[in-house]
């Protein structure tokens, strides 16, 4: 597995991680803990060093099955976790980025996750109500006491992230980004290579809808799967958004790969300090993803989708109004 630096950090990961929040919570049932445990460590030994997860993915469930899987594994990988969510009866009902929960939420990750340091500590959501002054002072204070060893931020705006690095560094910038979702191109990817900070896109996948899989037809259950709420997976939405798939098949079947490995390649072929997290839950879907590491698109490849992605009108919010609310 080749590898990659997140910016100036220092971090050195595999150029692609993975998200385990569909282990546990967001897309549809959680796995049996022993086959969770398994494809895990399937990721780490086809040579993933970069695992995801959040204090909110259960809560605290994912992060506790992380741990266990990496516990035989823990000095060769890097663990990024995430605090800044209210949560209340084991659900999510605001942002809480109080310096006193900051500790609490990192002190509950350390146990849950079987370590005595977290690699990278992303603020999950921008806090309207505590200045990022008194977050990323808090953080500081972690990193000095060897408790996180780096700090990211998760869905932030560019504002937030200049303010934020002028008080410590900030390592990594977790933001949406896809194929089909490429806001972060106007301001935060620009101020990422400005400042030194990687990049790491989540759902860049489209949080399924690129692999091909899913048709207008595809239901989700709203018990156990966020996307029965996301504006973009309505059925007139993802009917309207089908030319994005369409046009990953024609280049996947040109490149003798997958609309998967298309899609990874491309977020690769951005910048070098990109780093994607597709969230894996089944074992054939590693051996998938981690072919797009070795996918090389050609400058006319790379204008060729740019050129069919210009003639396509995405339809629907890519979260539903509540999510989108805790983003800046």
């Amino acid at each position: 597995m080749k590898t990659r630096k997140l910016g100036n950090s220092g971090l050195e990961v595999s150029a692609l991680g993975m998200g385990v929040m569909n282990l546990s919570f967001g897309t549809g049932k959680a796995v049996e803990k022993s086959e969770g445990v398994k494809i895990i460590r399937a990721g780490v030994e086809r040579g993933i060093t970069f695992f995801d997860t959040a204090q909110g993915y259960g809560p605290y469930v994912n992060e506790k099955l992380l741990g266990e899987a990496l516990v035989p594994f823990r000095k060769n990988v890097i663990i990024a976790t995430k605090f800044g969510f209210k949560l209340e009866n084991g659900a999510i009902t605001g942002t809480d980025s109080r310096p006193e929960n900051i500790r609490a939420v990192a002190e509950t990750s350390l146990k849950s996750l079987k370590t005595d340091y977290i690699d990278l500590f992303y603020q999950h959501r921008v806090d309207p109500t505590i200045p990022i002054e008194d977050v990323v002072g808090t953080l500081k204070d972690l990193i000095n006491e060897g408790k996180i060893l780096h700090y990211g931020l998760s869905e932030a705006g560019a504002s937030t992230i200049r303010k934020a690095h002028a008080i410590h560094p900030v390592a990594a910038v977790q933001n949406q980004y896809s194929i089909w979702t490429r806001e972060p191109e106007l301001e935060v990817l620009p101020l990422c290579e400005e400042l030194g900070i990687g990049f790491v896109p989540w759902g860049p996948l489209g949080t399924g809808f690129l692999t091909g899989t899913i048709t207008p037809d595809t239901k989700f259950d709203s018990a156990t799967d966020l996307r029965a709420s996301f504006p973009r997976f309505t059925k007139e939405a993802m009917k309207a958004n089908m030319p994005v798939v369409d046009m990953l098949r024609v280049i996947a079947k040109e490149k003798n790969a997958t609309p998967v490995q298309i899609a990874l390649a491309w977020l690769l072929a951005q910048k070098p300090w990109i780093v994607p997290i597709p969230g894996i839950d089944k074992v054939e879907y590693i051996d998938d993803n981690i072919k797009s590491v070795d996918l090389v698109l050609t400058t006319e490849d790379l204008n060729y989708i740019d050129n069919q992605l210009s003639e396509i009108k995405i339809q629907g919010a890519r979260l539903d109004e509540g999510l989108l609310s805790m983003s800046e």
